[in-house]
């Protein structure tokens, strides 16, 4: 049995490199041994002696770099090195497995801003677009058609990023939330709606002045229509902050008009608990109204 020594090669510290989105990173020679170990996993079980002669295979490479290069490489030159060395070592079939690996990657880059693929997929019902938001039904046409039209965003926006996050994104090492609208749309994310002021002072949709409401039915009634208005002027959340407590002052309005209506048609020692009832009941009702007025909305 011939025992393979291993080879110790001491890395240029000057060397960098240079990736594909042109950010400039230290050279890290264990990644390369990493890569060659990946791709042997694929083709035996590892074993010491594998482990060895895949060490040497890196440090030669390694040491190809050195006599090389003595400042900057780029990430396509390291690999070229290694599939050479594989190659030298007459291992083949790792050789094969690690340019398949980096022919997909590459494959995978550029089907990111793909949109003609990406659009296939959603036509294709691909898991990873349809559930991407699990706010949104796949089914529904709309849906759809807004989907399509975060494939487009997205697919531009990438292009829109800096190279490295887009990078990053696309590896998953960072999640760029929202990328169907942003950045390729000037459009806000999310919102925390200021109803009191609007429900207190009024406000205007379309061509229409809104006054403020007189019962909790009517402003539960406006505050649906103030989501559905903001909603589609924007991506993302409605936020009704502390509801029940901007909501108080027209459920107090209810409580009068029951209260006043108690008086003429009640007996006294019953007016204030008749009007608490029926108070209590529009509140239930308009708060449902509401719940099914905002989950409906797509």
């Amino acid at each position: 049995m011939i025992i393979l020594e291993k080879e110790k090669v001491t890395v240029n510290p000057d060397i960098k490199v240079i990736k594909r989105d042109g950010r400039m990173v230290t050279f890290d020679s264990s990644k390369i041994y990493e890569a060659i170990l990946k791709a042997s996993e694929t083709i035996t079980p590892i074993t010491p002696l594998i482990e060895t002669k895949l060490e040497g295979i890196a440090n030669r490479v390694v040491a190809e770099i050195n006599d090389r290069f003595s400042h900057n490489i780029k990430i396509y030159e390291i690999q070229s090195i290694v599939e050479h060395e594989l190659l030298e070592a007459n291992e083949y079939a790792i050789a094969q497995e690690y340019i398949n690996y980096r022919t997909k990657r590459d494959f995978e880059r550029s089907q990111a801003t793909d949109i003609n693929f990406t659009i296939n997929k959603l036509v294709n019902k691909d898991q990873a677009v349809v559930h991407e938001n699990a706010n949104k039904d796949s089914d529904l046409y709309n849906t759809q058609r807004d989907l399509t039209a975060g494939i487009v965003g997205k697919s531009v926006g990438l292009k829109m990023l800096p190279p490295h996050v887009a990078n990053a994104h696309q590896k998953g090492d960072i999640h760029f939330h929202d990328l169907d609208y942003s950045p390729y749309t000037p459009m806000t994310n999310c919102c925390l709606i200021d109803f009191k002021g609007m429900l207190a002072n009024g406000f205007k949709i379309g061509n229409a002045e809104v006054e403020s409401p007189k019962s909790i039915q009517t402003a539960t009634a406006q505050i649906s229509q103030i989501i559905a208005n903001v909603a589609s002027s924007q991506y993302g959340g409605c936020t009704a902050d502390r509801i029940d407590e901007f909501l108080a002052p027209y459920a107090e309005l209810n409580y009068k008009k029951h209260l006043a209506d108690a008086k003429e048609w009640v007996t006294e020692e019953k007016q204030e608990d008749y009007a608490r009832a029926k108070t209590r009941k529009d509140i239930y009702d308009a708060m449902q109204s509401l719940e099914y007025e905002i989950n409906t909305l797509f």
